[in-house]
């Protein structure tokens, strides 16, 4: 099958930023995981590597989405498409670093990882387990796994139309991985071994055949994963276990 000369350009870019973003995000990475409870930092240089990131971790599986626009839109406007994606997980960003901030300020003692921790972070693994299973959760997955559908019932026109409907996309996607996110949080934002994981993981479901068995497979691991971590975090390949100290304000 030849492929149009404007999605393949699409396609070279959105493949060649995804590896740009990698090799970024590894570079950024070396040497921070901390495991759970990774100090985030000040606001601007969380938003650079969560943008990196998460540009790394989702251009790959976002492709079908994108390259369906393309195909169908008479002027190349994926860029404005890609923008409105990009909001979408820049606001989820921000709204986990508020939430952050919150408990780091509030002095939880009881969150250290010699107390509470292992506990809390095994629970948030084990939520977003159960959240895979969830009606909504599978609900923004046929979105996702659908492009052909969305592009040809939610088109508008237009530059800003074009940034819209890459928001409302982006929204969709939020909903369908906010939940791998979380548990990334919950194991160490800065590990690449878990960025890595989860990466694969939101390409699986989203991309390959079958992906909706995918999901289901992943919440018995993630369970799985969250009980190990609360109770035998020693025995979690990969996991970087804190030092016993609070979190940073």
């Amino acid at each position: 099958m030849v492929v149009p000369a404007r999605p393949l350009r699409v396609a070279v870019l959105l493949l060649g930023a995804a590896l740009v973003a990698w090799i970024v995000t590894a570079a950024r990475m070396r040497g921070m995981d901390s495991g759970p409870g990774t100090d985030l930092g000040g606001l601007g240089w969380f938003l650079g590597i969560w943008l990196t990131m998460t540009a790394a971790m989702m251009l790959p599986s976002s492709a079908p989405m994108v390259l369906a626009y393309a195909r169908s839109s008479r002027r190349s406007r994926a860029g404005s498409f890609v923008a409105g994606y990009v909001v979408a997980w820049t606001a989820y960003g921000l709204a986990a670093y508020g939430v952050y901030r919150l408990v780091a300020g509030a002095g939880l003692d009881w969150l250290d990882w010699d107390r509470g921790g292992p506990y809390v972070a095994g629970a948030a693994i084990a939520g977003a387990g159960l959240y895979q299973l969830s009606p909504l959760k599978q609900a923004c997955l046929r979105h996702c796994r659908g492009p052909l559908r969305y592009v040809m019932h939610g088109w508008r026109e237009g530059r800003l139309g074009a940034a819209r409907m890459g928001l409302e996309h982006g929204l969709f996607c939020v909903g369908c991985c906010w939940g791998l996110m979380l548990a990334l949080f919950a194991l160490g934002m800065m590990s690449l071994f878990w960025t890595a994981l989860a990466a694969a993981a939101i390409f699986a479901e989203k991309v390959l055949p079958r992906g909706e068995r995918v999901a289901h497979g992943l919440a018995l691991l993630l369970v799985a994963l969250g009980l190990l971590v609360a109770f035998a975090p020693a025995y979690v390949p990969g996991l970087t276990q804190p030092a016993p100290m609070r979190m940073a304000p």
